[in-house]
């Protein structure tokens, strides 16, 4: 029997700025596809000892090896360069050895877009998955020193993927808005598809022991160590909370890695909080990655405003939600939607108001409870997974609306 030919859909997926699994979302994605019977193969670079080939739950995963972390213009050149090569070397194997009907593309980069052009000459759909707005985070990361033409680039490429796409996902409201106001796409090929995390999966277990000795208040912060997160304020706001607060019986968790570690970590040595922060790296267990968040008694989200994250969801908040965590983090549009009364909102980009904040909180754990409990509660009725999953499972319906025609009849007729 060949499955890839009973699926209702043979689907190519492709991300280049992280491994398959680890990317949450697409992993999300892919496992709910494979679960509604498509034929899903992933695209992803590898991290160190990742096989190159294997298959994870039915989801054929296929990895290249990953280049050297990129620090510069030049190095981010030949960073992409490199790496849509080898997804487009990989890609023509899969066409030949497995086929595929649609290639869905996870941004960034959009310039993915390449590829997908080249498959569409052959009459393949394309579904652009705009996780970010690369020409934003550009200007974010440099801090508002970026170079123009670069810029005018990332934007075209962008341009390009949301009006080449047979449908675009937009991770949220604001980034549906900015398809339709910025690349004047269509309504109706925009669907909502949000990134909710699976509170089947994600759920406090009992503290880690050990941290939980090491101070009376953990504070606790997750994710990717970027200076587009904001992290380094991180430092500023811990060296307010304890040396301008007073604040002194606390340990703050960087449970994470990423660009900025050697620059947090710099900071904790010169603000001297050494004692007062823990640096794990990247947690790959995911039950130890659970138990480090679990001991927190208050976690952080630091995104600053801009024009990026103030249109962005920030997956990190609905974990900390998830686990029944209150949190404390800068007034952005999208920390509302997503945590409502869940966070303590701070005046953005105020390393003394995040502070402040997180103080408030140490001092009233009656608050903290409730905010837990109505983050976790919203979770579950909310912004769970399962509640975007039918959205995705919708767009492959319009995208493919033939080959699932001939999939019903086949399956009727027992063909």
């Amino acid at each position: 029997m060949n499955r890839a030919a009973d699926a209702p859909g043979r689907v190519l997926m492709i991300v280049e700025n992280n491994s398959y699994p680890r990317d949450p979302r697409v992993r999300r994605e892919a496992e709910g596809l494979a679960a509604a019977g498509y034929a899903v193969s992933v695209i992803s670079p590898a991290l160190p000892k990742q096989a190159l080939h294997e298959t994870m739950g039915g989801i054929s995963v296929y990895r290249y090896p990953g280049p050297p972390e990129a620090h510069g213009f030049f190095t981010y050149v030949c960073e992409y360069a490199y790496s849509m090569a080898a997804i487009f070397v990989i890609s023509l194997w899969v066409f030949f050895r497995r086929g595929f009907d649609v290639i869905h593309a996870a941004n960034p980069p959009d310039t993915l877009v390449f590829i997908a052009a080249f498959y569409k000459i052959l009459g393949k759909r394309f579904i652009f998955d705009h996780h970010d707005l690369a020409p934003d985070m550009y200007y974010a990361r440099f801090e508002g020193r970026g170079n123009r033409a670069v810029y005018r680039v990332l934007y075209w490429c962008e341009k390009l993927s949301c009006q080449l796409a047979d449908h675009v996902i937009a991770t949220n409201q604001s980034y549906k808005r900015i398809e339709m106001e910025r690349h004047q796409v269509p309504e109706e090929r925009i669907t909502v598809v949000r990134n909710g995390p699976d509170p089947k999966k994600l759920r406090a277990v009992e503290p880690d022991p050990v941290l939980r000795k090491r101070a009376g208040t953990i504070i606790a912060f997750a994710g990717i160590v970027g200076y587009q997160n904001g992290t380094p304020l991180l430092m500023k706001a811990l060296r307010s909370l304890v040396y301008d607060l007073g604040k002194r019986d606390v340990l703050f968790a960087v449970i994470g890695d990423g660009h900025a570690l050697p620059e947090l970590k710099r900071l904790a040595r010169e603000y001297a909080l050494e004692d007062y922060v823990w640096f794990t790296g990247w947690v790959d267990d995911p039950t130890a990655y659970i138990r480090y968040l679990s001991t927190a008694d208050i976690c952080v989200e630091p995104t600053p405003s801009c024009t990026s994250n103030d249109a962005s969801t920030m997956i990190k908040l609905m974990e900390y939600m998830a686990l029944g965590k209150p949190s404390v983090a800068f007034d952005l549009p999208e920390h509302r939607y997503s945590a409502q009364s869940a966070a303590l909102y701070a005046k953005p980009n105020s390393e003394l108001d995040l502070a402040r904040g997180i103080a408030e909180l140490i001092d009233d754990p009656q608050r903290r409870q409730t905010m837990g409990s109505f983050g976790r509660s919203r979770i579950e009725t909310d912004l769970a997974w399962s509640h975007s999953l039918p959205n995705l499972l919708e767009v492959y319906r319009r995208v493919l609306p033939g080959r699932l025609a001939q999939h019903s009849t086949a399956v009727q007729t027992g063909d």
